[in-house]
C-alpha cells in the first residue's frame, strides 16, 4: 500500500475510506450554488462533507482504493471529483437562469448600472439579479429540494461506485442540454416584463417625436423604471411558478444523470 501510515492501526483503513468518500461530497458542495458560495466558510463545508460521508460509510459498502496515492488511486479520486462537480453544476445552471433574466430586464429598464456583488459567484450582478436569487433560494429551500439533492448525492454511490465514475459522452451531452434549458427559462421569465417595457419605450419614442421639446431621457428613464416595477409586481405569481419549476427540473435532471 502507498497510503500514509499515522500509526492508528485498524482505524487507518476507516480514516482513508472516510477521506475518499468526502471527495465526491466535497466537490458537489463546492460546485453547488447554495453551499459553495464565498460567504460559506470552507471549514463549514468540510464539516458538512464529513458528516454526510459518515452516513455514506455507515449505509454503503464503499471502499477506498487499496493504494490511494498510486496512479490508479489518483484516477479514482479524479473520477469522484468529476461526479461531484457534475451534480453541483446542474444546480448552478438552474440558479443562473433567473440571474440571466434579470440581466435582460435590467437592461430594458435602464437599471443595468445598479449592480451589487453576487454572493454566489463573487461577480457583479444587477440589483434585480439579487432579488431573483433570493426568490429561487427561498423556494428551493421551502420545497425541500436541498434534501432531495443530498439524497441523490448519496444515491450516486450506487449508480456510480468508485472505479466506474467516468461520465460518457451521452451523460455529458445531457448536462449541456440542461444548460440550454437555462436560456429558455431565462427568456420565459423576462418575456412579460420585456414586452411591457418595449411598449413603454415605443410610447415615449412617439411622444418625443410629436413633441420635440420634451426631454426624452427625463421622460423615458422614469417611465421605464416605473413600468418595469409594475410589471414585476404583476408577474410575481408567474415568477414563483417558474422558479418552482426550475427547482423541480434541476432535481429531475440530477436524477436522470444517475440513471443507468
Amino acid at each position: 500500500m502507498m497510503n500514509l501510515d499515522f500509526g492508528f492501526g485498524a482505524l487507518e483503513q476507516d480514516f482513508w475510506r472516510l477521506l475518499f468518500v468526502m471527495t465526491r461530497i466535497g466537490a458537489a458542495l463546492v460546485a453547488a450554488p447554495l453551499f459553495g458560495t464565498a460567504s460559506v466558510p470552507p471549514q463549514l463545508r468540510v464539516v458538512a462533507a464529513g458528516a454526510i460521508a459518515v452516513l455514506v460509510c455507515a449505509w454503503t459498502d464503499v471502499q477506498a482504493p487499496a493504494a490511494l496515492f498510486s496512479l490508479a488511486g489518483m484516477v479514482s479520486v479524479a473520477g469522484e471529483v468529476l461526479i461531484g462537480l457534475s451534480l453541483g453544476f446542474i444546480l448552478q445552471v438552474a440558479f443562473a437562469a433567473p440571474v440571466l433574466a434579470a440581466e435582460i430586464i435590467g437592461g430594458s429598464m435602464g437599471m443595468s448600472m445598479a449592480t451589487a456583488v453576487d454572493p454566489n459567484s463573487g461577480a457583479q450582478s444587477p440589483a434585480l439579479g439579487q432579488y431573483f436569487s433570493v426568490v429561487i433560494t427561498l423556494v428551493f429551500l421551502a420545497l425541500g429540494a436541498h434534501l432531495q439533492w443530498f439524497s441523490l448525492v448519496i444515491e450516486s454511490y450506487k449508480s456510480f461506485p468508485p472505479g466506474h465514475t467516468w461520465l460518457g459522452a451521452e451523460r455529458l451531452s445531457e448536462i449541456a442540454g440542461f444548460a440550454s434549458y437555462m436560456f429558455v427559462t431565462a427568456v420565459t421569465i423576462a418575456l412579460p416584463v420585456s414586452l411591457i417595457l418595449l411598449i413603454v419605450q415605443m410610447v415615449t419614442g412617439v411622444l418625443s417625436r410629436s413633441a420635440p421639446a420634451l426631454n426624452l431621457f427625463a421622460l423615458g428613464l422614469p417611465a421605464g423604471v416605473l413600468a418595469g416595477i409594475a410589471a414585476l409586481l404583476i408577474s410575481a405569481p408567474v415568477l414563483t411558478d417558474l422558479v418552482t419549476r426550475i427547482s423541480a427540473d434541476a432535481i429531475g435532471a440530477t436524477s436522470d444523470l444517475l440513471k443507468p
